[in-house]
């Protein structure tokens, strides 16, 4: 039974049982590192299947000038394919599993690595959504079982989750922790949790986005553009979906909702209706977009229709901070006449939208609530507007909308549609996340710096939720929040009290 901590050179044989896409991958990057590997499936079928797997991976490597052929050979030779589990796991300084997410195989699989292993040897197990805690119980030396979450590719992604249960000795953990940086990759520690770090805060963010499509917050395209262009993520949360899976997306909330109940993690109906209809995304060719004829095309609409609809006046309603300021500055290069107050001739009035607060109290006092159009900026955080939010009250006319949105482009606005919901759309997004980082802080889970680190190094986000949430400021943050949770009554944007205790003591998240 592990009693001290092993050294990464201690580490010298491992087991990886299973060589699926992500198994293979495990394979790959620990032979790399030049350790023995003995590659374990359960039949010659899946065995010569994952082994093609492997080498087609390397054989890729080399042809893009990233291995030599020579060192492919040494990392292959370093590789025992067997089919016999025993055999396979009886040298085994760690064994790591990776074989399909179902407890009843995991349990059994456990019992014969009780069985053949070293008491010495350290058993981590690579899922991404069962209790290890459960895998753990079930064995004779529960402190050597961990879990060890990669993330796919496994040569590629830095990002590697350290996961402790109840039973987990901190000798087995540290030691996980050593070698996943002598793997070169980032390792963050969190407890046995459903979904871990990344999980637990991408899956329900973009359960999040589905239920502001199903509610008609904003299209489709909107939603990602507000993630990519407002936030700087890498992909907007309905394209993401599409790659990850809906079902498998779909398996996830529903662990994480068994475990946690509450809203947050109820999943959105139109993502289970998707589902239900066998609408996977990329890998059924339809999900959120249609893949079936190449890259999805963004969808045509009240955009497209926009382009003869641009004003001759617009009123753009000032405000005493001068936030609109510039934009009407903008317009009137443009040649559009600008008024300070709306006229007979007025064809669009602007105001300044705070995601606090409703925008229709806003048009309701210009007294033209049928031509007004709130506009709200998002900022880098070095001054620059990356992304301009329409917002339209539901009384908005439709010409008023087509007119705003022809105005935006004129001006060459990166610009999105929203309906007057607080919290509009980046904010709505990141801010529900932001709860839900602080409060996995709050309950002990995991410290700011490993969840911003998972959430970079996991999902290519540019800064943690935790550093963008200082950088918004908590006190802001708070009040968006309280807004959302009053206008919808879901107690999932109810401020989690560390966030509140932070928001008025004036402290920072990240230091």
């Amino acid at each position: 039974m592990t009693s001290s901590v092993k050294q990464p050179a201690d580490i010298r044989q491992v087991a990886v049982i299973g060589l699926g896409l992500m198994g293979a991958g495990i394979a790959e990057l620990v032979a790399r590192s030049g350790r023995r590997v003995a590659a374990i499936e359960i039949n010659q079928t899946f065995l010569d299947q994952g082994m093609a797997r492997l080498s087609a991976s390397l054989d890729k490597a080399v042809s893009r000038g990233k291995l030599t052929g020579t060192a492919r050979d040494e990392i292959l030779a370093r590789i025992r394919p067997t089919a016999d589990i025993p055999a396979g796991v009886a040298d085994a300084d760690l064994v790591i599993e990776a074989i399909p997410e179902r407890m009843e195989l995991k349990s059994v699989l456990f019992a014969q690595l009780d069985q053949a292993c070293r008491a010495d040897a350290i058993l981590a197990t690579n899922t991404s959504s069962l209790s290890i805690t459960e895998i753990a119980g079930g064995t004779r030396y529960p402190p050597r079982v961990a879990g060890l979450h990669f993330f796919n590719p496994a040569p590629v992604m830095k990002l590697i989750e350290v996961i402790s249960t109840v039973l987990t000795s901190p000798e087995t953990a540290e030691t996980l922790t050593l070698l996943s940086r002598d793997l070169g990759k980032t390792p963050v520690q969190v407890s046995d949790r459903a979904g871990f770090i990344v999980n637990a805060l991408l899956v329900p963010y973009l359960n999040h986005a589905v239920r502001l499509l199903e509610t008609a917050q904003a299209t489709r395209e909107d939603i990602d553009k507000a993630a990519t262009i407002g936030l700087g993520l890498p992909m907007g949360p309905l394209t993401l979906l599409d790659l990850i899976g809906l079902d498998t997306s779909l398996a996830v909330l529903e662990v994480l909702q068994a475990e946690f109940g509450g809203t947050r993690y109820v999943p959105a109906p139109l993502l289970r209706k998707l589902c239900d209809a066998r609408l996977f995304g990329r890998k059924s060719g339809r999900g959120f977009y249609d893949y079936r004829h190449g890259t999805p095309a963004a969808a045509t609409g009240d955009h497209d229709l926009a382009a003869a609809s641009l004003p001759a006046e617009v009123a753009v309603i000032r405000d005493l901070d001068g936030l609109l300021d510039e934009l009407a500055s903008d317009i009137a290069a443009a040649g559009i006449s600008v008024v300070p107050q709306p006229s007979p001739d007025t064809g669009l009035v602007i105001v300044a939208a705070d995601p606090k607060h409703r925008v229709l109290d806003a048009a309701l006092a210009v007294g033209h609530p049928a031509d007004v159009a709130g506009i709200h900026f998002t900022d880098t955080g070095d001054g620059k507007h990356r992304l301009a939010e329409l917002v339209l009250p539901d009384v908005t006319a439709a010409g008023t909308a087509a007119k705003a949105t022809a105005l935006a482009a004129t001006l060459g606005l990166n610009a999105v549609t929203s309906r007057d919901r607080p919290g509009f759309l980046a904010a709505a997004l990141a801010y529900a996340q932001f709860n839900d980082a602080v409060r996995m802080f709050q309950d002990g889970f995991a410290g700011p710096a490993d969840i911003d680190t998972a959430m970079m190094l996991g999902c290519g986000y540019p800064r943690g939720p935790l550093q963008m949430l200082d950088d918004a400021g908590p006190a802001h943050v708070v009040s968006v929040l309280e807004a959302m949770h009053a206008a919808t009554g879901d107690p999932a944007f109810t401020p989690v009290p560390l966030l509140a205790e932070y928001a008025t003591a004036g402290i920072r998240f990240r230091s």
